[in-house]
């Protein structure tokens, strides 16, 4: 605890699920101070997976390393009033419960903007609050609906609309979110103030989808239907090996000289004007892939990935969640790491995937049993004992 670029800022979290506390957990991973306030029966997200203990499955010590947890039920006045105390000493706060319930606890902007003008108050949405949909709840797989996600899985499957099976929607937005936080903050430590920040799902992943797949629509009028044709082809995919499957992508004209020398298509760049230049592979790109995955099907595994690391070409095995504990990559990088938790026994984390130089990061804290530090934080933000005791008598603490 401590160390990294946002050491010493203090952050508190009232998020919950996988959009919020995926950007909470960055800002932890980068040396913030992170406060993970929970309702008492807590995030939802502590009964996801197997576990061994009740209230810490594995998506949730996965999401939330490096905080700590306090319980407040925050439809209590008192708690509502301790809240507002760890706020005025607080730099970030970070939310994705709809402004509306904010509003209706007292806890929205004016109000946390009154207790402390500094504050850089994070509100993570469904959508932006301009909109008729702001009201409105949301979850990643409306996101990927939304923001044609769903939809362009149909166009190069030829079947129906699906979801892609991670959480992209809201990790996305999390990054965003945590991006938006740090630019906050670069205000408030250049002037002192504070702001409302809004981070909406829906207009973030549509930013991030129609960067790729905008395509003639960026023009008035528009030069075609849109989406981009690589990346909606039906053969960009593993390609199928004589015993298995292999990624690679032979994409620049340097990389299509090496690669046809090395499978006997000398003069395929120069005879066919299909191969002769990036925009004419990318013009044909439905031909240029068919015929890679046919000549892909002439050689085993092992044999592609020898021939193209070889070549200094990109390539790579298609891992499985077995495969990828025995990567040589991660093995030396350290990527897994032991962690004994000491409620949860030994878990297996992820090494943060980021590096500083003048600002190197410390180690994390294990993910908090519900409501473990209650007492300490307010302890630290100079509650008596006698009021610590009080807020656990009327139940607006529940204590870990």
């Amino acid at each position: 605890m401590g160390a990294g670029p946002l050491a010493g800022i203090r952050v508190l979290d009232l998020t919950t699920v996988l959009v919020g506390p995926y950007c909470t957990q960055l800002l932890a991973e980068m040396g913030a101070e992170v406060t993970k306030v929970e309702a008492p029966e807590g995030d939802v997200v502590r009964l996801i997976g197997p576990g061994r203990s009740p209230g810490m499955g594995c998506m949730f010590i996965t999401i939330n390393r490096g905080k700590r947890s306090i319980a407040l039920d925050l439809k209590r006045p008192e708690a509502r009033a301790a809240l507002l105390r760890l706020a005025g000493r607080a730099d970030v706060l970070v939310t994705n419960i709809r402004p509306a319930a904010m509003a209706r606890l007292g806890l929205d902007y004016p109000a946390l903007h009154a207790a402390n003008p500094r504050l850089v108050y994070a509100n993570v949405l469904g959508y932006g609050s301009q909109g008729p949909y702001a009201p409105r709840p949301a979850y990643d797989d409306l996101m990927q609906g939304a923001a044609l996600i769903a939809e362009l899985n149909a166009q190069v499957s030829g079947g129906e609309p699906r979801y892609v099976p991670l959480a992209m929607a809201d990790r996305i937005t999390g990054l965003m979110a945590a991006s938006a936080v740090n630019a906050a903050l670069v205000h408030q430590l250049r002037t002192g103030e504070g702001q409302l920040v809004e981070v909406p799902m829906f207009e973030t992943m549509l930013s991030f989808v129609l960067g790729d797949h905008l395509g003639g629509r960026v023009f008035d009028p528009p030069l075609d239907a849109g989406g981009y044709g690589r990346l909606l082809s039906p053969d960009r995919r593993p390609y199928r090996t004589k015993d298995g499957f292999v990624c690679t992508m032979i994409y620049n004209d340097r990389q299509w000289r090496v690669f046809c020398a090395a499978v006997g298509w000398p003069d395929l760049v120069s005879t066919d004007p299909r191969f002769a230049s990036h925009a004419t592979r990318t013009r044909h790109i439905d031909a240029v892939l068919a015929m890679l995955a046919e000549e892909f099907r002439t050689r085993s595994s092992a044999e592609w990935l020898a021939l193209l690391e070889a070549a200094d070409l990109p390539v790579t095995p298609v891992h499985t969640l077995e495969s990828i504990f025995e990567d040589p990559h991660l093995l030396a990088t350290g990527f897994f790491e032991a962690e004994e938790h000491p409620t949860e026994g030994r878990v297996t984390r992820m090494a943060i995937p980021v590096t500083f130089s003048a600002t190197p990061t410390g180690p994390r804290a294990p993910s908090p049993r519900l409501g473990a530090d209650g007492a300490a934080i307010l302890a630290e933000a100079g509650f008596a004992e006698a009021e610590i005791a009080a807020l656990a008598a009327s139940g607006a603490l529940r204590e870990g």
